[in-house]
């Protein structure tokens, strides 16, 4: 088990598909950030999320995917090459982070009532 006091700021994941690169090389394995109030009103003040809500979902990700596979930067406009499976992935991946602060749940045994800490496998982490 970790430590109470200390806060995971960053998840690695892995997309059940990948980008698709001008060199044609797939990158599927990545580092995830928490969301900050920051990000959440920058994106809310862009011109294209005021046009086109929807495309706050590709600006958020944008800013909080800190690496995807050798790339170090991830725009709005490269995620819009991104099959509708790891869209759906990442969408996902954010919201638990976000929401619980880390991959992982409390479960308990049904046999001995045990409770202990599993990391939920996404389609893409299988």
């Amino acid at each position: 088990m970790r430590r109470k006091d200390h806060l995971c700021t960053e998840f690695s994941f892995t997309l059940p598909k990948g980008l698709v690169d001008a060199q044609n090389r797939v990158h599927r394995h990545g580092v995830m950030r928490l969301a900050t109030a920051k990000d959440e009103i920058l994106v809310q003040q862009e011109r294209k999320f005021q046009e086109n809500p929807a495309y706050g979902v590709l600006m958020m990700l944008s800013r909080v995917i800190i690496r995807l596979g050798s790339l170090n930067y991830v725009s709005p406009d490269l995620l819009e090459g991104l099959v509708i499976l790891d869209i759906s992935y990442l969408r996902e991946f954010y919201n638990r982070i976000n929401q619980q602060g880390d991959a992982h749940i409390l479960t308990q045994c049904p046999h001995c009532n045990a409770q202990f800490a599993v990391q939920l496998e996404l389609a893409g982490e299988l």
